[in-house]
């Protein structure tokens, strides 16, 4: 019995950090676009995704670019309506972390899939405006 108690304990431990909670802090925070002046906040514990600074249209600075986030059984992996900006309009996109500085939305439109790379950041840099 005494030499079950620490793999015991191991496997309790190892469910408590995969459970999803866990991987939604893992995606909460500060992103920017992989090839735009855009930057984004992402709240999990909202479900949206909120556009924090974007140079090229800074009126659409707390625009939700996520919505009805949700996490998946994948502890890196979520769904969303994402914002398509080529259509005007949210669509269904699976959100992965390729690693804990890269995230990924992936969108389908028929046969056609695109995909959008984020870039972790510890903080949105002030706009050049703003300085």
């Amino acid at each position: 019995m005494t030499r079950l108690l620490p793999k015991l304990l191991l496997l309790m431990l190892s469910a408590i950090f995969a459970l999803p909670g866990h991987a939604e802090n893992e995606l909460a925070g500060y992103w920017q676009h992989e090839s735009e002046p855009v930057w984004i906040e992402m709240q999990p514990e909202t479900g949206q995704g909120v556009m924090v600074r974007n140079d090229n249209r800074p009126d659409r600075v707390g625009f939700l670019v996520v919505t009805d986030l949700e996490a998946s059984d994948d502890p890196k992996a979520w769904s969303a309506q994402v914002f398509a900006a080529r259509l005007g309009e949210y669509r269904k996109a699976d959100i992965t972390l390729a690693s804990d500085d890269r995230m990924i939305f992936t969108v389908k439109v028929g046969f056609m899939r695109r995909s959008v790379e984020w870039r972790r950041v510890s903080e949105v840099p002030p706009a050049p405006n703003d300085e």
